[in-house]
């Protein structure tokens, strides 16, 4: 008989097991769990690597009060690997910072910093060279100019995963400077425009391009709308498909099948406000956040501490809560044991403080989102309200709402039959998937269109051809997931956006009932104007009228009717 040759694996001990396990490095962790950071397919991860540079150059442009000029090309380079470009006119980036950007994770400005900006993270264009890495092992590319250098840094940087380090491949000094090729309002290229200084990334990837509303075409056009003083370029090139023919380039390229090429021009010409940088207020700060703010504290005192550590806690306030917590206000805030920290807390909480200040935001304004909707928007009504500032677990935020309405027509891009569109923003950032997760989507569901003159099933979207827009803007917007793409279901930011939703949807039942009104006095002089001239006709024959005395009845009927039936 055959014995069983299988051996039985031994059991592990302490020892063994020690021997296996490492440190994870945050790279390799996000190298495995990439769709947490928005590249869990071939077409998302084209959406996404826009959108991180795209929002990296918008940052850094207003931060340096910068007009934004921006250029994303998108060449397609095999059936199945494109090579995205995001060129800026913002201010650089000094050659040090350069790989610590682009390949290293969790590496950036933003995160320690409590005001309004579009990156929070400091992950997301390194992910994309990550994941462009991954998928073709080419490695990032990158032009910076700076203000008052000759020369231009190019490097090309890849990712050590392990270490999440970057390793420099290429490191030189060349002649580049920004340079944008518009296209004029008939479709014909126009004068290049050339900058100073700017920042070009290329990364070549796999990914997927597809139309429509998840596609990046959509997601250019509303960063166009929601960030009306942008001035940006877009240039799409696709290969043939197989088994096509393409002829060849004067470089000996293949001739592209399919070439797109559009220019955003920006509706303002005004820089939204910089907005500064506030301390935590300790009604947001929860408690494990409390101990460490208190051990990294360089105030002596704990009342120092409270009041120069925080927004809005006055050394009046600061000696309450000590008297709340039963502390010594003079005490070293270092030293505060864990017992004492819980009593600390909760006489925070117990005390009455002002709310945080504001000027960290910089929404948008009524003004520009109504201008930012009538340049991409084809419709007869235009709304928007930004409400005023408010507050989630001690973070200031601001919920805007703009609303397009058009007149039912076939033509139009809005369907009359269909549901409302519904856009999305967090600090100026379109927001495209994950639409079923989000707030925005609660709370448009949430309010009765059917008050403000929509057709609205139960639980579902109003009926009709509007666009709605929402835009939340805060110090730290929360996201539902690594990849920002939901914003998360707090009541108070709900509950601020129906407010919002609601005095839009005020102004658009006035001029729904505006608009009923001129129709049924439409209708009603359009009677009188058929058969006015056939009861003048009879008149005339039985009167025995002229010609001009017939004209003198016609004037004196159609002026006596409209004041009867026409009181609009």
């Amino acid at each position: 008989m055959a014995r069983n040759s299988k051996k039985v694996a031994a059991a592990e001990t302490a020892e063994s097991m020690a021997l296996k396990q490492r440190e994870i490095s945050v790279s390799e962790f996000f190298l495995k769990n990439r769709h947490l950071l928005g590249f869990d397919s071939p077409r998302k991860a084209l959406l996404t690597t826009v959108k991180e540079a795209v929002d990296n150059s918008l940052d850094a442009c207003e931060e340096a009060g910068i007009l934004p000029e921006i250029g994303v090309t998108i060449q397609q380079t095999a059936e199945d690997r494109f090579r995205v470009s995001i060129t800026d006119n913002g201010p650089g980036i000094v050659r040090q910072q350069i790989p610590k950007i682009f390949a290293k994770l969790l590496y950036g400005s933003k995160f320690h910093r409590l005001r309004m900006s579009r990156g929070q993270q400091g992950i997301g264009i390194s992910a994309a060279g990550m994941y462009g890495q991954l998928t073709t092992g080419t490695s990032t590319r990158i032009f910076s100019k700076t203000k008052g250098n000759k020369k231009a840094h190019r490097m090309e940087v890849q990712i050590d995963t392990r270490a999440n380090k970057p390793t420099i491949l290429v490191d030189e000094e060349v002649d580049w400077i920004p340079t944008f090729h518009p296209t004029r309002e008939d479709g014909k290229p126009g004068k290049p425009i050339e900058h100073k200084h700017g920042t070009c990334v290329s990364i070549e990837m796999e990914a997927a391009y597809v139309r429509g509303r998840l596609s990046v075409d959509e997601y250019i056009k509303q960063c166009a709308i929601v960030n009306p003083h942008l001035q940006l370029h877009y240039s799409l090139a696709l290969k043939p498909k197989e088994g096509g023919k393409p002829g060849a380039g004067s470089n000996g390229d293949p001739v592209s099948s399919f070439k797109f090429q559009v220019s955003y021009s920006r509706a303002v010409t005004k820089l939204p406000p910089p907005p500064a940088e506030i301390k935590p207020h300790p009604h947001g700060v929860e408690l494990g956040v409390l101990m460490q703010m208190l051990k990294d504290s360089t105030s002596r005192t704990l009342r120092g501490a409270l009041s120069t550590d925080f927004s809005r806690v006055s050394d009046k306030s600061a000696s309450e809560i000590c008297g709340r917590a039963k502390l010594n206000p003079k005490a070293n805030p270092t030293r505060i044991a864990h017992q004492e920290s819980e009593a600390l807390f909760k006489a925070i909480q117990e005390t009455k403080l002002m709310r945080p200040p504001t000027d960290c935001l910089a929404p948008i304004g009524e003004t520009a989102i109504v201008a930012g909707l009538k340049k991409e928007i084809e419709a007869d009504f235009y709304t928007a309200v930004t409400r005023d500032p408010e507050v989630y677990r001690g973070n200031p935020f601001q919920i805007e709402v703009g609303i397009a309405y058009a007149k039912p027509d076939p033509k139009q891009e809005i369907g009359a039959e269909d549901p409302v569109r519904v856009m999305r923003f967090a600090n100026r950032v379109p927001l495209l998937y994950q639409a079923g997760a989000c707030a925005v989507s609660e709370a448009v569901t949430g309010v009765n269109w059917k008050a403000y003159g929509l057709n609205q099933p139960r639980g579902g979207l109003p009926i009709g051809p509007m666009v709605i827009l929402v835009h939340m803007a805060s110090v730290w917007v929360p996201f539902t997931s690594e990849s920002k793409e939901a914003i998360a279901h707090y009541p108070e930011i709900i509950k601020e956006m129906v407010y919002g939703l609601q005095e839009c949807g005020r102004q658009l039942s006035v001029y729904l009932s505006r608009r009923r009104r001129e129709a049924e006095a439409a209708r009603k002089r359009n009677y009188i104007e058929l058969y006015i001239p056939h009861l003048a006709l009879g008149l005339k024959q039985i009167l025995d009228l002229d010609d001009r005395q017939e004209k003198t009845i016609v004037r004196k009927l159609s002026t006596m009717l409209e004041k009867t039936h026409l009181d609009v």
